[in-house]
Parts: structure tokens; sequence; C-alpha cells
């Protein structure tokens, strides 16, 4: 039977000879496949760029359909979608300008999650009771603000006491 040669962008195998993958490279499908692959990586300043270089598309405008796809040659952008894009192009900009920034994660990272844990056990080893400020810290942060307000939470998901499981007896489940 002989090899057979795989197209990612086409999802197509056929016997791979030198004459059948260079009409298959050619074809206008592997085109059109290939482009609608590579226009997914594409940069926003690009894809605005290309939009406002086209007239707007008659018939998408009319019905919302087009029967050309996005292979169609006129523009399928409504105004609010340029917006968008131009806002969205003005935030990629604030960023590479000043990475440091960035909004505040709502969520700790791993490290401070690790020194708040090692301060704790540190603690809890000395005998000493934790600052109140560095309870409020670490209750805050571990349990997510919509489960506090739930009321008769699993034991699952209620945040470890000071001194650990061990403290605590449950005789009751479910």
């Amino acid at each position: 039977m002989g090899k057979r040669y795989y197209c990612d962008y086409c999802d197509r195998s056929f016997q791979d000879t030198l004459h059948n993958r260079k009409k298959h490279l050619n074809g206008v499908q592997h085109q059109r496949s290939k482009k609608a692959w590579l226009d997914v990586f594409r940069d926003a300043a690009a894809i605005l760029q290309e939009e406002r270089s086209k007239q707007p598309c008659r018939k998408f405008q009319q019905t919302g359909q087009c029967v050309f796809g996005p292979s169609c040659r006129y523009s399928h952008f409504s105004e609010n979608d340029m917006m968008a894009l131009e806002q969205q192009i003005e935030d990629e900009r604030w960023q590479k300008a000043d990475p440091e920034h960035d909004k505040a994660s709502p969520r700790p990272s791993v490290d401070e999650w690790l020194s708040r844990r090692e301060k704790n056990r540190v603690a809890l080893m000395v005998g000493s009771d934790l600052k109140a400020e560095e309870e409020k810290g670490a209750e805050s942060s571990d349990v997510p603000p919509f489960l506090l307000s739930v009321p008769d939470l699993p034991p699952s998901l209620l945040p470890p006491q000071h001194r650990g499981w061990r403290g605590t007896i449950h005789n009751e489940w479910g």
C-alpha cells in the first residue's frame, strides 16, 4: 500500500507521492484550511487593520448571514466589534508599556501561601498565638468568600483550625 500522508490542516490522508502531495498542497481546500488555522493566531492589530481596509458586507448587515463566511472579501465586523478590537489593542499596549502595573491577582501566590504556612507551623510548635491580622489574612485568602456565606458547610470545605484536624471529632457525617 505504501506510505500515507496526513494533512493536519485538512484532516485528510492520502497516498504519499510527489504528485499527490503537490496537488493537495496547492489545492483550494488546503489553502483555505491553512489560512483559517493561521488566522487564529493573528494579533488584534493585524485583524483591525485588515477589517478597516475592507468595505462592509451588505448581505451580512441585512440578514446577519453571508454565504461566503470567513472567506468573504467584505468585512463582517460591526462598529461595536471594531471598538472592542481597538480597546483590546489599547489594553495590550498598556500592558507592554508598564508590565508592573498589572492588576493584583486576588489569589495569593504559592510562595506567599508556603511562607504563611511555615509561620503557622512555627507558631504552633512554639505555642505562641498568631497576630490577629495574620489570622484574618489567612482566613480571607484560604476560603473563597462565596463559601463563607453558605451555612452548614461540610467539614471538607471548612478551613483547618489552628490546632489542626486532630482536635475535632466528627460523629455525624452526611
